[in-house]
């Protein structure tokens, strides 16, 4: 059989068996618990669930596996191109369990580089989980590894600045060294980090995997290797995805690669005509053909206001004023206040995150309404 696109396989993943069980939507399974009467079964599978394996046969608790979870992690496995994939309440969670398995397997250190969303920049910061860190250039990143580093941390297309990382020169300068790339902006849809040398891919999977923003979770895509020390973190501080956001999540997937298309063509209209604009300093927006990672420009941009951000935050109407992103309706926030304002502010300036600076994360509306809307808030506070 032929290989299926993207776009088909969007549909179909976590959904292949269903037809052979007279199904057509994904059964949703809320059992907190699983019967069971054979308690020597469950006690050597719970034996092997412990190290971190996968295991097969009936659930027994929710903290230690769901059928509606797992699809939801065997789908966003083949759609980053990976074998095993670990869900996790949210995005936040989903970084820490990494984490905490590089700390516990002994290699603690990480390399990280800036900017990265601003709760990640700060719970590697705050070495909370018993990490070290070296913030590193990309270009230095080679010199910054150390016998014990466990992770090479990086976001690219990143938040807020749009900066891209070529992810192929940072695998290669990490040598054997792990390479996890936040892929929350780009998705799959726009761009797999497997597919250029990257191990570990993280998503807050709240944002445009989910699409619809009602549902909050997290998800990393990786090897089986490095998945098994992930469960084996999930098990323990019970940071499981509720299986009515994995449900979610899953049906979100299928309209992931249009709604990635069509947000991202508006976003590249409004980065064109925010550029023209006299009270625009400056745009960051992606270009796809800079590194050839990313199939188009994708749906968030960020823009730098000559008046107060403030001011244009309060003036738009279309537009929702609301930290998060990946909705289908298109949000504006201002990183320094939200996102990132608990990296501290010398650390948000050496990042290329100033205070002007304004975050859009570009929804399904037409391109012409979400400009006036722009332009009249702009107008206004000028």
């Amino acid at each position: 059989m032929t290989e299926q696109t993207f776009w088909t396989r969007a549909v179909h993943v976590g959904r292949d068996d269903l037809a052979d069980q007279g199904l057509h939507a994904v059964p949703l399974d809320l059992s907190t618990t699983h019967p069971s009467r054979n308690s020597r079964d469950e006690a050597e599978r719970l034996d092997a669930m412990t190290t971190g394996a996968q295991v097969s046969g009936m659930p027994i608790y929710a903290r230690l596996g769901n059928p509606t979870v797992a699809r939801f992690e065997e789908a966003i496995a083949e759609l980053e191109g990976c074998e095993s994939g670990v869900a996790f309440g949210s995005g936040m969670a989903a970084l820490s369990a990494c984490l905490l398995a590089t700390v516990a397997a002994g290699r603690p250190h990480v390399v990280a580089v800036r900017p990265l969303y601003g709760t990640s920049d700060h719970l590697i910061a705050s070495r909370l989980l018993g990490n070290q860190l070296t913030w590193s250039d990309p270009a230095e990143i080679g010199a910054a590894i150390r016998p014990d580093t466990g992770l090479v941390i990086i976001e690219t297309p990143a938040n807020p600045t749009l900066a891209e990382i070529d992810i192929r020169a940072v695998v290669d300068a990490a040598g054997d060294v792990p390479v996890l790339v936040d892929n929350t902006f780009a998705t799959p849809a726009l761009q797999r980090p497997t597919e250029f040398g990257a191990a570990v891919v993280v998503h807050s999977a709240t944002k445009f995997l989910g699409g619809h923003g009602d549902a909050m979770g997290g998800v990393v895509a990786c090897g089986e290797d490095f998945a098994r020390g992930l469960r084996q973190v999930r098990i323990a501080t019970g940071g499981v995805l509720h299986p009515s956001a994995a449900y979610l999540l899953l049906r979100g997937l299928a309209t992931l690669p249009v709604r990635m298309e069509r947000a991202s063509a508006t976003a590249a209209v409004l980065a064109e005509r925010l550029l023209a604009h006299p009270r625009i300093s400056a745009v960051h927006y992606p270009d796809p053909g800079k590194l050839g990672q990313l199939a188009t420009g994708g749906a968030m941009l960020s823009f730098e206001t000559e008046t107060s951000p403030h001011e244009v935050i309060s003036a738009v109407r279309l537009i929702t004023p609301a930290v998060s992103l990946g909705s289908t309706d298109t949000l504006l926030q201002h990183p320094a206040s939200l996102s990132h304002h608990i990296v501290a502010p010398e650390d948000r300036a050496a990042a290329g995150i100033p205070d002007s600076l304004l975050r859009l994360s570009v929804g399904l509306e037409s391109p012409d309404d979400l400009w006036r809307d722009l332009d009249q808030a702009l107008d206004r506070t000028g």
